[in-house]
This record gives structure tokens, C-alpha cells and sequence, in this order.
């Protein structure tokens, strides 16, 4: 099987984020594909790039699902080329019928590109761990869902959140901040699953984003000074290194749902299994 991983953030972006010790966004996401489907390929794709070559809708009948990471974007802000770009290019991912699954862009990008709406949230920044992501009465029998703890929390990091889900979505999981923390929308031939939190993340990559957006999040009141926000990351790390500590998940109010992969993955691997797996064999049998 072959995927397609596009990743947003520009490439100033991508260095920052490596440079504190982050990996990049795509290869999270290349880590999710190994770890369901050891064999699948794929490329990786930075669209907000000079000079990005954009994949036309007969390239993309070449993969099995696409895949949209994080990004530092603003998808209101269409005036932006590139932006404007990858919007399209979603819209005809629909088109062809190859499935996509995203994280937080992904989730913006999925709406946008199905004709609702994005905006930046009235309660401002949602960062670190969202807390008390209650599965709606669809998700709880929704397949995107299946093994989920009915509540649950989940890395966040976003400021933008879908207002007006497009016609087609199946709204999954929401929170009191953020309201729509996971959908599917089904648009022309196509289904997106996606979500607003990152199970790609762990506590190390958590840490180090925390770590670049240091000046955003100590003018937001997250943290009171630098010295602040390194002990908090500190702990995050230890507890990263060392799961089995229970003082520590005491103390950060952190359990199962954030530490083990198969619980945090849940969606990624029920997407393999209930879209793109069958849409690789039907694709086969044409």
C-alpha cells in the first residue's frame, strides 16, 4: 500500500521544530503507517514550499490514503496561495475517492475543503493535554472510534477549531474548550477522518513543541517564566522515560489514554482497517 503524508508547515517551521529536538511532522506520521502496515510505502509532500509541485488528481489515484499532519497555518487565510492550494488540492482528493485522515490541520483542512467554516477559537490557545474529550452518542458507535475510551484526554496544540462542520460530517468527539475534537465528512466520493488532537505526539515530542512555542505560551499565561515552563517539561519527560512512575501520573493527571500508543492510535488504526484497507482491494479488483 502507498500513502501520500503532506506536511504543512513551511520549511523555517520544520527547522525550528527539529532544532529543540522535535521530530518532523511527517515522520510521525510515517511512524503511525510502520507501525499498522510495516510494508506500506509513501511520499512526503511540504505543500507550503517554493515551488511545490502540486499532485494532480491522476497522481493521486496512485495511493491508498492520504494523510494531512499539524501545521503552523492559518486555514481562514486564503488570500495565502499555498493555502489556497492545499484546500483544493483536499477537494480533490474527494474527488478521486482515495481516503484521508489528518490531525488537527487535518481536521480544518477537512471541514474547509467540504465547505464549513474555521475560525480561531473565542477561548484562545488549546495546548499541552486536552482534557475530557467525551465521545458523542454517534461516535460511540462510529467505527472511526471503535476501542475508545468514552472519555479521554489528548495532545492539543491549536488555536483555530471548526465552527460549522461541512454537510456530510458525523461529528465524533468534542470538549467543553473546543467543541469538535474528531469528525468524519463524507464529500463527493471521498471520507475524511479526522481529528483535532495529535495521536501522533508522546510526551517527547509534547515537550519539545512546548518548548518552541515558549514566548506564545508564557504571553498566554500558560507558564510564568521560562524557568516555569522548563521544570513542567522536565516532568513531562521524566514520565516519558519512565511511565511506570505513579507519583509522577499523579501529579500531571496523566493515565493510559495519553501514555499507550494502541489507545492513543485508536483512530489511525481503525482508519487502515475500515477505509483504506477495503478501498485498496476494491481499487485492485477494477
Amino acid at each position: 500500500m502507498k500513502f501520500l503524508i503532506i506536511d504543512a508547515y513551511p520549511e523555517k517551521s520544520r527547522a525550528a521544530l527539529n532544532d529543540a529536538g522535535m521530530s518532523y511532522a511527517w515522520e510521525l506520521y510515517a511512524g503511525m503507517v510502520k507501525r499498522v502496515l510495516p510494508a506500506a510505502e509513501y511520499t512526503v509532500f511540504h505543500p507550503s514550499d517554493v515551488g511545490a509541485e502540486f499532485p494532480g488528481k491522476h497522481n493521486l489515484e496512485q495511493y491508498d490514503g492520504v494523510l494531512w499532519t499539524g501545521a503552523d497555518l492559518t486555514i481562514f487565510h486564503t488570500h495565502v496561495p499555498s493555502i489556497k492550494a492545499q484546500i483544493d488540492l483536499a477537494e480533490n482528493v474527494f474527488d478521486v475517492g482515495v481516503p484521508s485522515y489528518g490531525s488537527c490541520w487535518g481536521i480544518q483542512m477537512a471541514a474547509a475543503a467540504a465547505g464549513g467554516e474555521v475560525l480561531a477559537n473565542t477561548k484562545g490557545r488549546e495546548m499541552g493535554i486536552g482534557r475530557k474529550i467525551l465521545l458523542t452518542e454517534e461516535g460511540r458507535n462510529h467505527p472511526m472510534m471503535k476501542g475508545k475510551p468514552f472519555v479521554f484526554d489528548a495532545f492539543e496544540s491549536h488555536y483555530d477549531i471548526v465552527v460549522k462542520p461541512p454537510e456530510g460530517t458525523v461529528v465524533l468527539a468534542e470538549n467543553e474548550f473546543s467543541g469538535i475534537q474528531a469528525m468524519s465528512v463524507t464529500h463527493k466520493k471521498g471520507t475524511f477522518w479526522s481529528v483535532q488532537y495529535h495521536p501522533e505526539y508522546n510526551l517527547h515530542e509534547m515537550s519539545r513543541l512546548t518548548v518552541v512555542r515558549e514566548k506564545v505560551l508564557i504571553e498566554g499565561g500558560f507558564f510564568e517564566n521560562p524557568e516555569d515552563l522548563e521544570k513542567h517539561v522536565e516532568r513531562w519527560e521524566l514520565l516519558h522515560s519512565h511511565p511506570d512512575r505513579s507519583d509522577l501520573r499523579w501529579q500531571l493527571g496523566i493515565d493510559e489514554d495519553i501514555l499507550n500508543i494502541e489507545i492513543r492510535q485508536q483512530e489511525f488504526s481503525n482508519w487502515v482497517n475500515a477505509l483504506v484497507i477495503p478501498y485498496s482491494k476494491e481499487k485492485e479488483q477494477r
